[in-house]
């Protein structure tokens, strides 16, 4: 199975072809104690680019935004965002952050907490248009802790966009938040993107990551495993996906049949991933076992799983 697969391009923002991209890590590393967070990132995110970091809980998501706020420093390689630090680019008010910690500042209105935080950047936006960007116009005068989660999730938004930032960075935006609130927040993010910022945001959900990101970063074991469009991820998983009723048959031999790399039994349904679709279903109906088949490309849930299956990782490695 393929490991990496290649970036798509789909972002219609022009830039001259020497322009510094607005995030890059080169051999990026970062270890705490004996636990290696991240272990040599390599990734550009070109001006304009919406880009997905996906991965599990303790796959390095976490640190390497850190390190591209500058909120950590690499223990070797580097971090630039614009071709500059970190440090310097937030500074001039080139980065916005919406991380997943934050509090609401009581007795303040949401009006009063983004024109505060407008003055403290040297080009900020214009608040009424921070407001209407992130959805809160009609909610400005209202105090900041009394409100919904979603609505305070949409603060949040407002307050890294107040610096008028050309890249914006969101850990989880959308977590704990209902359908509804996810809905909302995602139309007020696509609404900052389509002016030409760039974008980048780790997401639980994958069908976020699939809906919203130009490009998806899948991180493991704090190395990127794959970096694609959802369509490329998907074919990187590799095979088919062939699902059958076992109407109360024993599972041994499943996984020794034509093409089957893997086999899932779920109650009394069998799912393979196979190599050779067309042989599996033949020697499944050699079997008797022809109730309910059904023959699927990979989603791109099963792609992640694929993707950060840590033993297909460690043999594939072993091999280069």
């Amino acid at each position: 199975m393929t490991q990496t697969t290649q970036p798509s391009r789909t972002t219609q923002t022009t830039q001259p072809p020497d322009a510094e991209p607005a995030v890059r890590f080169r051999h990026a590393a970062k270890a705490f104690g004996t636990v290696r967070a991240v272990t040599g990132i390599d990734l550009d995110v070109r001006r304009g680019e919406t880009v997905a970091l996906l991965g599990r809980n303790g796959a390095g998501k976490s640190t390497a935004i850190s390190l591209l706020l500058g909120l950590n420093e690499p223990d070797a390689g580097s971090v630039r965002l614009f071709g500059r630090q970190p440090a310097q680019a937030v500074r001039a008010g080139r980065v916005g952050a919406m991380l997943q910690e934050g509090r609401a500042v009581p007795r303040i209105t949401v009006r009063e907490l983004i024109a505060f935080v407008a003055r403290t950047y040297p080009a900020p936006l214009p608040v009424d248009e921070a407001l209407e960007l992130a959805g809160l116009t009609e909610l400005a005068g209202r105090r900041t802790d009394r409100l919904s989660g979603g609505q305070a999730q949409r603060v949040r938004f407002a307050v890294a966009l107040a610096g008028n930032p050309e890249l914006i960075v969101l850990d989880e935006p959308t977590a704990a938040l209902d359908v509804e609130a996810r809905r909302a927040f995602w139309e007020s993010m696509r609404g900052y993107a389509r002016r030409g910022n760039t974008v980048l945001f780790s997401t639980h959900y994958l069908e976020e990551a699939d809906a919203h990101a130009d490009r998806i970063v899948v991180i493991d074991a704090g190395r990127i495993v794959a970096d694609g469009t959802g369509e490329q991820l998907r074919r990187a998983a590799g095979g088919s996906l062939v699902s059958v009723d076992l109407a109360g048959r024993p599972t041994e031999g499943l996984t020794g049949l034509p093409g089957v790399v893997s086999v899932e039994v779920r109650a009394d349904r069998a799912r393979l991933r196979t190599e050779d679709p067309d042989a599996t279903v033949v020697a499944l109906a050699g079997l008797g076992a022809v109730r309910g088949i059904e023959v699927t490309a990979p989603s791109l849930d099963d792609a992640f799983l694929a993707l950060t299956d840590h033993h297909a990782h460690t043999t594939a490695r072993s091999t280069r």
